[in-house]
């Protein structure tokens, strides 16, 4: 069954969709959109650092998007304002991967897989490494579940139930570094942090509790994965721009269907 490319592919974006889609519940819940993005763009560097260094391309993005995760995480109480924090090292993240790919010799690079996936090229090893690190994030989501939401909603509360909110912020930062890594190779570094917002965003119009909100996520990605990827097989567009673009398209019907059903 895994012979056939598209099999493969379909996949794939199964498991990004696995791991993306309830983590992005708490990067919505968290407004943490901006967090992801710099994060995602590390992705590059982390290729850069693997070329150089002959380490698999996950482990490489792993170890970088990781690092910056917890860079962010210790210079967000700073003096600097987060915003600009972030958009500072999102973008010297994505130009320093950029330029360091350029340096290395000996070694052609497709850039453009890099920046925007290859989800047509899945092997059986990578999709080996997609699965494990999605079980890895659903895993640790569904461990700290509950302490991971009351740190959300109320950090003095978590604090007075025994929960370190600095605890559950370091594993969300594992958890979008996992899911960063895995992600990279079917929608790319720019495409990671739609995968991780939209579907949530889809979902939380239409949903009543966090549960129900992460499950509809859930089910929001998986349709964009399979519906880009047959939109990128009948119309011959690029697969992860045609994921990121389904996925926004199943957002603006969902916001469509919310607004009519508060008019009524």
């Amino acid at each position: 069954m895994f012979d056939d490319f598209i099999v493969r592919a379909a996949f794939a974006g199964l498991g990004v969709a696995l791991a993306a889609a309830p983590l992005g519940c708490f990067v919505v819940w968290r407004r943490m959109a901006y967090f992801g993005d710099a994060t995602s763009h590390a992705a590059i560097l982390g290729v850069a650092l693997a070329l150089a260094t002959d380490l698999p391309v996950f482990a490489g993005v792993l170890a970088v998007a990781l690092a910056m995760a917890l860079i962010i995480s210790a210079l967000s109480n700073r003096q600097v304002s987060s915003d600009a924090l972030l958009g500072v090292l999102a973008h010297a993240a994505l130009a320093l991967g950029l330029v360091a790919v350029s340096l290395i010799d000996g070694v052609r690079v497709d850039l453009e897989s890099y920046l925007f996936g290859e989800i047509l090229a899945v092997s059986t090893y990578d999709l080996t490494v997609i699965w494990s690190g999605a079980a890895l994030v659903l895993a640790l989501l569904l461990w700290r579940w509950q302490a991971l939401l009351t740190a959300t909603l109320s950090p003095d509360l978590a604090s007075a139930s025994g929960i370190s909110p600095r605890r559950e912020q370091l594993i969300l930062t594992l958890a979008l570094a996992v899911t960063v890594a895995v992600a990279i190779k079917v929608v790319g570094a720019l495409l990671i942090a739609a995968m991780l917002i939209i579907p949530a965003a889809t979902a939380r119009p239409l949903a009543r509790t966090p549960e129900a909100m992460a499950a509809y996520a859930l089910a929001a990605g998986s349709l964009a994965a399979l519906g880009g990827l047959g939109a990128a097989f009948t119309f011959d567009t690029p697969a992860g721009p045609s994921i990121v673009a389904t996925a926004a398209a199943m957002f603006a019907l969902s916001s469509a269907i919310s607004a009519v059903i508060r008019r009524n």
